[in-house]
Parts: C-alpha cells; structure tokens; sequence
C-alpha cells in the first residue's frame, strides 16, 4: 500500500468515528414526533371526546343509556392505551405478561363491541349514530396516538 491510500484510510477511519455518535443521535432525534403533530394529537382526542360528550349530554335518553355510551367511551380508552403501552414495552424490551397483554386486546375489541351493539339497538337518527361512532373512533386513534407520542419523547429524552 502506498502512504497516499494508508493516509487516505486513516483519515477517513478518523473521520467515521468522529461522525458516528452525531449519526447516532441525529437518528434518535430525527424518530421525536414534532410539536405540531403532539398538538394535532391532542387536539384531536379532545376533539373527539368532548363531542362525544356534548352529544350525549344533548341527547333525549335516558340517564342510564348516558352512562352506558360514555362507560364505553372511558372504557375503550383505557383499552387502547393499555394495547399500546403492552406493544411498546414489548418492542423495547420490556416484560409484559401474556395475559396482560391479551386481556388488553380482548378489552378493546368488546368495548368497539359493546359500542356497534348499542348504537344498532338504540332508538336514533342514523345520523346520530354515525356521530357518535365517529368521535369515538377519532378519540381511540387520538389515545393511541397521544400515548405513542408520550412514548417517543421519553424514549428519545433517556437515549440522548
């Protein structure tokens, strides 16, 4: 070899590894949801419960059939985050047991259950159906969405 290509191999062996950790972290930072898609998150869940809500609460039924829709609201919610968290701690790592992690599907699927169910028996406007299927599939995604933002951001704040 001669001392113009050993040179060449040095410097540029030098250079990568002086490059490598700013690659590194430049990945992790470029994985951080940016602020607007957090606000459109969060926007966007509220955005869906409290319509869900409003519509309720304007609503001619019962107080019992309120609280039916909106035990399903908080319910699926709490599914879907719980579906997320169990999908995230398992991709990092982290132990998640089996039938956690099960339950947590089994729970999101009869809370969309329980919602289809109702609304095919209630006594309402397609349309008022529609709404309220709507804003509560917009406020699931959102729950997802904000949790894996959540996520996201811790995970790149402790790796960097």
């Amino acid at each position: 070899m001669d001392s113009k290509t050993s040179e060449k191999l040095k410097t540029t062996s030098v250079k990568d590894e002086i490059e490598k950790p700013e690659k590194k972290e430049t990945l992790i930072e470029r994985q951080r949801p940016t602020a607007a898609f957090i606000a459109a998150s969060w926007v966007t869940l509220f955005t869906g419960m409290i319509s869900y809500c409003v519509g309720l609460w304007n609503a001619e039924m019962y107080l019992n059939e309120k609280g039916y829709y909106f035990t399903i609201l908080l319910f699926a919610l709490f599914a879907v985050i719980s579906v997320q968290k169990s999908v995230r701690d398992k991709i990092e790592g982290l132990p998640v047991t089996d039938i956690y992690y099960g339950i947590s599907w089994f729970v999101t699927v009869i809370s969309i259950l329980l919602l289809v169910i109702g609304l095919w028996n209630a006594d309402l406007e397609l349309s008022e159906k529609g709404f309220y299927g709507m804003s509560f599939t917009l406020s699931i995604y959102a729950a997802i969405a904000v949790q894996k933002n959540t996520r996201d951001v811790q995970f790149i704040d402790k790796n960097i």
